[in-house]
């Protein structure tokens, strides 16, 4: 009797042992190969058939002309203002982004929810209307023009109000990456490293920002590929001075009032190709961060 029971029971494990690996290999939606069609489709809709419309566009030119085209003076100065400026912007949404996270996720005070609505400002409002009070405020008359012009530090009209206003534009999107990850800290690992000895700062660069790094890197990547795209909000406040406060879009928008489509598609593929490689060299130091992070976890 004891044998009959332990054949059916070792039966019954052996039949679990076979299913599992069936169970475990069932995803949770079913229909993967109609989803990745459909996701492939609207991507190519959406994404990827309007820019290769503008690649095709660009193969109207020849290669002496394309070169002419995008080697310009005038547009390579816009080149350098419009990456530098995005550049400088990100950096500087990346720091205080990461601050401004940092307080409304550790501490409480009077106001935090009207704090926490501001930030998401620049998301609502429109870029002409972004400029326009960028413009008011910073110009030589305006409320803090006012003052800094007769100290010699013009932030209007100049390349300084182009990254003033990227700044503006790019800094919800830092702050809105890393604020859910920093609620997702393990607040045990800090109180671990307090109780081992490790100073603030040790935590800090230690243990919280290598598990917010990512977040961080995404932020960043987010911040600065608005900014390379940001039209409204700076044509306002630069000046729009050719070869000093001059940016690539305006260039665009420019050659395309000229009837000349395939010189702007020409630019446009510049930007389109320097922008991909950028954020896929940002992606690639996301992976490295993270499997950095696990192999020290591990």
């Amino acid at each position: 009797m004891a044998s009959a029971s332990s054949a059916v029971l070792g039966g019954d494990v052996a039949r679990q042992g076979k299913t599992t690996p069936r169970r475990a290999t069932r995803r949770v939606l079913p229909g993967f190969n109609i989803t990745l069609g459909f996701t492939i489709l609207y991507l190519s809709l959406i994404v990827l058939i309007p820019l290769s419309a503008l690649i095709f566009k660009t193969f109207t030119l020849t290669w002496p002309q394309f070169w002419e085209a995008v080697t310009a003076p005038r547009v390579v100065a816009s080149y350098k203002l419009t990456f530098g400026a995005s550049l400088i912007a990100a950096t500087v949404n990346a720091v205080f982004g990461l601050l401004v996270a940092w307080v409304l996720v550790r501490y409480t005070f009077p106001g935090k929810k009207i704090v926490d609505a501001l930030v998401d400002l620049p998301f609502a409002l429109p870029t002409a209307v972004a400029g326009i009070s960028l413009t008011a405020l910073l110009a030589g008359n305006g409320w803090i023009g006012q003052y800094t012009e007769p100290l010699g530090i013009q932030l209007a009209f100049n390349p300084n109000g182009v990254v003033i206003a990227l700044i503006f534009i790019g800094l919800p999107f830092v702050v809105r990456t890393v604020q859910p990850v920093l609620e997702d800290t393990e607040k045990e690992l800090e109180e671990a490293a307090t109780c081992l000895g490790a100073t603030r700062w040790q935590t800090f660069s230690r243990v919280i920002f290598p598990s917010i790094a990512p977040a961080l890197l995404t932020g960043f990547a987010m911040a600065f590929a608005r900014a390379v795209g940001e039209y409204g909000s700076v044509i306002f406040i630069a000046g729009n001075m050719p070869m000093v406060s001059e940016i690539t879009p305006l260039i665009i928008i420019s050659k395309l009032e000229q009837y000349d489509y395939a010189g702007a598609t020409a630019v446009a593929t510049v930007m389109l190709v320097f922008s991909f490689a950028l954020l896929l060299l940002i992606n690639g130091l996301q992976s490295w961060q993270r499997q950095r992070s696990g192999g020290n976890l591990q």
